[in-house]
Parts: structure tokens; C-alpha cells; sequence
């Protein structure tokens, strides 16, 4: 890993301007470890002000002290450098924004207010590629032993910024780390105060933990650390509900399974959370118990739920109708021989063709989910085959350049069984020569086949369904190889 240039030049303008200046926060967190960060932080002695004379292409629009440099590389994680003045901050009395910003006047202060230790770590460039590493917190010991460690009294960082209890689980989970123990019975502890943080907030942290490579075990993490009531309750009701003799885990735990299958084939946000969401309902909808226990409807009713659960987390509109639809139809039934075409068209015509492939990966993740070895059997793979044979355009003359109306024209006729013979023998021409599908050849072509009988264009046109039906057992066959089926 190397510095990028454009944060060496943002560093070393301000230090030849008389100003002590670190590269800070994630970033050099991202940097120690040999990971690409998303985004560079300058920490400087100099005030806005100052930063904005020596950087006049720039942006300041916060009460945070700071500036936003804008340079001119073509990388967008480096086309914005954020440069902020030492500070220090006093109390939080809504536990989200400081009462005061205070400027500081040692690198010290500035990193005491930072939430863990290892987003406490400051490099200070020297010479061209050497730098020196300020480690007031001993963040470098905690990114070596994989730990996160609220910078001081734990309590304290929590009660400043209550979202903080969520970065720190996010941080575990994203970055493969574990929470020190009394940085994790501070989060507990705080825990009720997530319900002063904004919402728009809260769902980012939510985003982030659900499209990490370890989405379940963060998922759990809130629901041990008790975050997850304040921030989708629905699921907790699961915890510890039994299902029924098809089922070998509980509800709560077989979601978080096919969350897990979801984020280990990398599937989308969607994807992931109609995985999570998918048997919400069942603890609601449950009667009986033991084996026998039944859960009608469940589908439907989750896909309530998952509407208001993503209405209340304000998710963009397109994305609460496609999750809540993959809940709503991921109980689709199909069986080999069992479900007619028109069965599998209605499929399509309530999922949407554009989001049936995501509604069968939800299917996989509900059935690694409930422990079965195979993510894709035969059926599912039949089911895909019959879907994409619907959706192929029969081969019918609808498919020339020209129709029976045309036909009735250049030949003079009224209508009758002639037109449908001639537009047959077209198209097995059509087919066998693509080439010929342009409506003056057609036109030519009906004006000869006109001269012939009407025993002769029968013969014909008998002779152009049996191929038509070729070329369509043909086009089934390689349908049926895609899939692997037979």
C-alpha cells in the first residue's frame, strides 16, 4: 500500500504553510492493514479559513470544521479530500451532535474525541515515502489482535454519538474483528439510546452489516448485544419459535441461515433482505404446535410486514416493492409435470419477468435455510426452463413483415384457410433464410406462390409445418440443455 500522491500534496501544502497536519481516522485504520480506503481524511492546526486560502478549490458547509479539498484526480475515492482543524467537543446532550465544536491545539485532544481506538491513529508524512505513526490509544495493538476498543470510558463514547453502538458492530463484522468486553457491556447498556438516532442513520449502518460477507453473524450480534429491537423487532419475534416437522430450525434462526447462504453468493441487498424477511410472519400466523404446527398465509402477511419494516427504515420506494414482492410469492409451488405453462406465466406476470431470477434465489436461500444439501434440485432448474420457454415468442407468422391483410391485397382474395398456407410456406422460408424477412421479397414471394393450386399450396404448406415444428423442437431442445433438464 502507498499514500496517493493527491493526499501527499493536500499534507504537504499545508506543512509548508506552517500548519502540523495527519492523515486520520479510517483511512490510516484501512492503510495499517493493507486495505484500499474508501475515502482519505486529513486532521491539520490550521482553521477553515486557512485551509480555504491555501486550497481555493474547495467547499465548506458544515459546523464540523471542515473543509472539503476538491483535486483533480480520476479516482472518485480521491477526487474529494476532507481536511478538518484539531477540535475537541463538549457535551452531547441528544446524544448525536456535540452542544460545542472547540478548536484544539494538540493532535491528542482531536484523537481523544474519535469513537474506537483503532480509528485513533494518526500518520504524520516525513520524507517521500517514509511516515511516522501517532498512536495516543494503542489502535495498533488492537488492528493487530482484530479488536474494537472504545477510545476511553466506553459509556462515554457511546453517550456522545449513539450511532457509535452500531459502528461497532459493523466494524466486527465488516472488518472480521471482535468487540472488547467492555466496549460490548457499554453497548448493551446504551443500547435504548439508538432510539434517539435518526433514522436515515440508522438504516445505513443496517445497509452496510447486511451486505457484508458476514451478514448473519452481524444480524445476530444486534440481537445479542440487544440493538435489534430498536431496529426491526419484527425478527426477534422468531428467536426461539419452533416451526413444524418440514423444519429443523427455529424460525429467527432459519432466516438468519438463508441471509447467510445470500451474502455467501454474494447476492444483491434485495436479495438479502427477502432472505432475511422471507418467514417473518410465521411467529404471527403460527396455530398448532409441535410437528403439526401450520403457518398459512405467512407469505402474504410478510410481505406486509417487510413493507412497513422497509417504510419505517425509509428505503427508496423501488426497493420496498421488489423486496416486499420476492416475499410475497417466495412460496411459490411448482412440480415437474404437475404445473401447467399457464401456471408459470401467472408467476411471471405477478413477480415481474425482470425480478424472477432474484425470486429463485431466494428460493435457494430459504432452502439451504432450512438445511437441505442442494440449493438448485431439478424442479427448480425445470422451473427455469419452462420460464424462459414462455417467455420466448412462439414461431408463428406474426413474426414476417407482412400479414394476412397483405396477402388478401397483392393476391385478390377473400379470406380463407389460402392465407394461412401462404403465410406458413413464408415462414419456413423465413427460417430457414432470415434474410428473406423484408416485405419486398415477401411480397414477390406471395405473388408467385399464388399461380400454384390450391392442392399444391396445401401440399406446401403441410410440408412448412413439419419443419416449423422441427425448427421449434430444436429451439426446445437447446432451451432444455441450458437448464439441464430433460
Amino acid at each position: 500500500m502507498i499514500i496517493p500522491k493527491e493526499v501527499k500534496t493536500v499534507v504537504d501544502r499545508l506543512e509548508k504553510a506552517g500548519f502540523e497536519s495527519y492523515i486520520v481516522g479510517g483511512c490510516s485504520r484501512d492503510f495499517l492493514i493493507n486495505k484500499n480506503p474508501n475515502d482519505w481524511d486529513v486532521t491539520t492546526l490550521a482553521k477553515p479559513e486557512e485551509i480555504q486560502k491555501i486550497f481555493p478549490n474547495n467547499f465548506y458547509e458544515n459546523k464540523f470544521l471542515t473543509v472539503t479539498v476538491q483535486t483533480k484526480s480520476k479516482d472518485p475515492r480521491l477526487k474529494e479530500i476532507e481536511v478538518t482543524t484539531f477540535r475537541s467537543e463538549a457535551k452531547y446532550t441528544d446524544k448525536r451532535h456535540p452542544d460545542e465544536i472547540r478548536f484544539s491545539k494538540t493532535l491528542k485532544e482531536d484523537l481523544a474525541r474519535r469513537d474506537f481506538t483503532i480509528n485513533a491513529i494518526a500518520i504524520r508524512l516525513k520524507s517521500k515515502d517514509k511516515f511516522e505513526i501517532i498512536d495516543p490509544f494503542n489502535g495498533k495493538e488492537d488492528l493487530k489482535n482484530k479488536i474494537i476498543k472504545a477510545v476511553g470510558k466506553a459509556d462515554d463514547r457511546f453517550s456522545e454519538d449513539a450511532l457509535r453502538l452500531m459502528r461497532a458492530l459493523r466494524l466486527a463484522v465488516t472488518l472480521g474483528f471482535q468487540i472488547e468486553e467492555k466496549t460490548k457491556q457499554a453497548i448493551v447498556k446504551n443500547a435504548s439510546s439508538l432510539k434517539l438516532i435518526s433514522t436515515e442513520r440508522i438504516r445505513d449502518e443496517f445497509v452496510k452489516i447486511i451486505i457484508s460477507d458476514k451478514a448473519a453473524e452481524g444480524i445476530e450480534l444486534l440481537r445479542s448485544l440487544g440493538l435489534l429491537k430498536y431496529i426491526v423487532s419484527e425478527l426477534e419475534e422468531g428467536y426461539k419459535v419452533s416451526q413444524n416437522k418440514h423444519h429443523i430450525y427455529d424460525c429467527y434462526e432459519h432466516n438468519l441461515l438463508s441471509l447467510k447462504y445470500a451474502a455467501k453468493e454474494k447476492f444483491s441487498l434485495e436479495i438479502r433482505l427477502a432472505s432475511l424477511f422471507h418467514d417473518i410472519a410465521k411467529p404471527r400466523v403460527k396455530r398448532g404446535k409441535g410437528k403439526d404446527a401450520t403457518f398459512y398465509n405467512h407469505e402474504i402477511v410478510g410481505a406486509q410486514m417487510t413493507a412497513k419494516i422497509l417504510e419505517r427504515l425509509k428505503f427508496p420506494r423501488d426497493q420496498i416493492e421488489k423486496i416486499s414482492r420476492l416475499v410475497r410469492y417466495h412460496l411459490f409451488y411448482y412440480n415437474v409435470g404437475e404445473v401447467g405453462e399457464s401456471s408459470v406465466r401467472r408467476l411471471l406476470k405477478n413477480v415481474g419477468p425482470e425480478n424472477i431470477e432474484d425470486l429463485l434465489k431466494v428460493r435457494m436461500a430459504d432452502r439451504i435455510g432450512s438445511g437441505v444439501p442442494k440449493a438448485e434440485p431439478y424442479k427448480l432448474r425445470h422451473l427455469k426452463y419452462v420460464m424462459d420457454k414462455v417467455s420466448q415468442d412462439p414461431l408463428s407468422p406474426k413474426m414476417l413483415k407482412i400479414d394476412g391483410n397483405d396477402v388478401i391485397k397483392i393476391l385478390k382474395i377473400n379470406p380463407g384457410p389460402k392465407i394461412g398456407w401462404v403465410l406458413d410456406i413464408l415462414l419456413a422460408q423465413v427460417l430457414e433464410d432470415p434474410k428473406k424477412n423484408k416485405k419486398e421479397i415477401l411480397n414477390n414471394e406471395v405473388k408467385k406462390l399464388g399461380d400454384l393450386s390450391e392442392k399444391e399450396l396445401k401440399k406446401l404448406s403441410d410440408n412448412s409445418e413439419k419443419e416449423i415444428a422441427t425448427v421449434e423442437q430444436k429451439k426446445d431442445e437447446m432451451t432444455k440443455e441450458k437448464y439441464w433438464v430433460t
